[in-house]
């Protein structure tokens, strides 16, 4: 049901706009080894069955492998996550890591910003590990807009996600994508083919009441009252820059005026 849904029911506004992403940024190269990074939740779910279905078209020469990572959460459901793989029909490789206690040890009242960072030591090794020579994440038109504002209102810099870059290891290319497509029509697609996703499971994330992304989703929300474009607005901005307008500049390691 989920597979002919892609090809039918949401062929325009999520199957279409995949393709879309591939070829724009060239995300996806005959040889290609590719790991998809499964958390469970709704992004990475649709994204699998998006590169199962790019598989069957045989328009690209590639392999593609599923793998999900553990942190440690105790809270992650993982019968849920695991009848959710079986019911998609997606044969993910699972694996334990202790990144959540390690960081909780050397900062029990912040620990986000060194359970993320290792987090994605730990699963660029493994893709490293298997092979592979990218790693596909399931981020979306949202994250890319969310990103943007937080970066601006927050840090204080113009900076995205952009759809492929390279991992700090300088190893592999991460891809997104899933770019062009709008996080409310990955719900609609969730709840429309039965998926329970699943919560990250983190013990900080779920008492937290409110976060940066939390306000700039609501902010966001304000502002297409207004003006519905709003979004789109902001993304293409990021394609948009003008660096005869930009106070100063860094390109590269090199910061320019």
């Amino acid at each position: 049901m989920a597979t002919d849904s892609l090809r039918k029911t949401y062929r325009k506004k999520i199957w279409r706009k995949f393709v879309k992403a591939v070829k724009d940024f060239d995300l996806i190269e005959d040889g290609d080894k590719i790991a998809v990074g499964v958390s469970g939740g709704k992004d990475s779910l649709l994204l699998c069955k998006l590169f199962q279905e790019l598989a069957k078209d045989r328009t690209k020469n590639f392999e593609v492998k599923f793998i999900s990572m553990n942190p440690g959460f105790g809270a992650m459901d993982i019968e849920q996550f695991e009848k959710n793989l079986e019911e998609l029909e997606i044969p993910c490789e699972t694996f334990d890591a202790n990144v959540w206690e390690v960081a909780f040890k050397e900062n029990p009242e912040s620990p986000c910003f060194l359970c993320a960072k290792m987090r994605r030591g730990v699963l660029y090794k493994k893709v490293e590990e298997l092979g592979c020579n990218k790693l596909a994440l399931g981020h979306h038109f949202d994250d890319v807009i969310e990103t943007t504002m937080i970066n601006m209102f927050y840090a204080g810099t113009i900076k995205t996600m952009i759809p492929k870059v390279s991992s700090t290891s300088g190893k592999l290319s991460l891809i997104r994508p899933m770019v062009y497509i709008k996080e409310s029509e990955i719900i609609n697609f969730t709840k429309r083919n039965g998926i329970k996703p699943m919560s990250c499971g983190c013990p900080v994330e779920g008492e937290k009441t409110d976060s940066k992304r939390a306000e700039i989703k609501k902010l966001l929300e304000t502002l297409e009252t207004a003006n519905p474009n709003i979004k789109q607005s902001i993304f293409n901005s990021m394609k948009n820059i003008n660096l005869d307008y930009v106070l100063d500049y860094t390109r590269g390691n090199k910061k320019d005026k």
